[in-house]
């Protein structure tokens, strides 16, 4: 029999003394918190100086300055540093999510007013700009027309340029060069990608010849770069080791690519993909000068006549100033952002469907 042995008073004092701390319980965060307000909102309701700016921001000092005490006294100091960065990153955390939570709040209070099933099945065909009627059907139409083909455009240019830069560009000078112009493109002003397609446009049809499908050209100059970024980072995200075990099999780098890369990192991609629409479905400026900005009649021809689109019909409302405008305005910010809800809803369930199944 082997005699079992205890650590004797020597090796109990040698051990560090963070690990002989105690732990605070564990729901005293969501308690102190909760504590700090109801003492900060007291006390700035005493003093006449109750401000909800001024209420969060007290709040914040308080809490993280009790928490990080409380945890020094009790848990010692590598935890009171840990729980201290816990609360300013839930802190930074807070102090973004208040200009999302602030906009959306806004475009919801002052368009739900207007908000109808009639608003979104009519166009403004007939309708005079103080009229207490009309709707954003033809905007809506433009909207998702141009930006598909937008998006037709620019999905395959982009995915394919970000393949030749992962799989085949290396460090060749002209994988450089496109990581270098595709740089540059990321920050071209939208409004000169406007210019760019009205001159083309004149030049192989004509002046006055704006449409639809110029409106996507200069949307996809856009989307292109941004594709492109997206789609790169996630392919280089895909473990190499995939690909050497496929090229072991003798299966060619093409189909391996087409069955292993693109399945792995199919969900990334469809996210970059909607990170880019995100970036164009709202643009103002380039569809003013490509699509136009006058059209009021349903158009399902991209290549015949002008084409309006919800961020055009906002800017157009907008620029009338009548209170019936401000709220068809206000009634089609709503929209584009359930648009753009819906589009990446979408997206989310087509990722899901071509994500590669993980086994049980």
């Amino acid at each position: 029999m082997s005699a079992t042995t205890t650590p004797g008073p020597a090796a109990t004092r040698s051990r560090p003394a963070e690990l002989a701390q105690g732990t605070l319980p564990p729901h005293i965060a969501p308690v102190l918190l909760a504590g700090s307000v109801v003492l900060v909102g007291a006390l700035l309701l005493a003093l006449g100086r109750f401000s909800l700016p001024l209420l969060a921001v007290t709040v914040l000092l308080v809490y993280t300055t009790t928490i990080t005490v409380a945890s020094a006294r009790v848990e010692g100091g590598r935890k009171a540093k840990d729980r201290f960065v816990t609360a300013v990153v839930y802190t930074c955390f807070g102090l973004a999510m208040v200009p999302l939570v602030s906009v959306l709040w806004t475009v919801v209070t002052n368009g739900v007013q207007r908000m109808s099933l009639d608003f979104l099945t009519v166009s403004m065909n007939g309708v005079t700009p103080t009229m207490d009627a009309g709707g954003v059907y033809h905007a809506i139409v433009g909207t998702l027309m141009v930006t598909g083909m937008a998006a037709v455009i620019s999905v395959p240019i982009g995915l394919l340029t970000a393949i030749y830069l992962v799989e085949y560009g290396g460090n060749s000078r002209l994988a450089k060069a496109i990581v270098f112009f595709v740089d540059v493109m990321t920050g071209i002003p939208s409004i000169v990608a406007g210019l760019f397609v009205v001159a083309l446009w004149m030049t192989l049809f004509g002046p006055g010849q704006g449409s639809g499908a110029a409106g996507a050209v200069a949307l996809s100059v856009l989307m292109i770069p941004v594709v492109v970024r997206s789609c790169e980072e996630m392919l280089r995200l895909v473990p190499h080791e995939l690909r050497e075990a496929a090229y072991a099999l003798g299966v060619p780098k093409w189909l391996t690519i087409l069955k292993v890369v693109l399945p792995t990192a199919a969900s990334g991609i469809t996210t970059g993909i909607m990170l880019a629409l995100a970036r164009v479905i709202g643009e103002t400026a380039p569809l003013i000068l490509t699509a136009g900005s006058s059209a009021v009649r349903i158009n399902w021809n991209l290549f015949d006549g002008q084409m309006m689109t919800l961020p055009v019909f906002i800017y157009s409302q907008v620029r009338m100033g009548d209170a019936i405008n401000y709220e068809r305005a206000w009634a089609a910010a709503l929209t584009l952002i359930l648009v753009v809800m819906l589009l990446f809803l979408a997206a989310r369930l087509v990722g899901r469907l071509f994500a590669p199944k993980q086994a049980r």
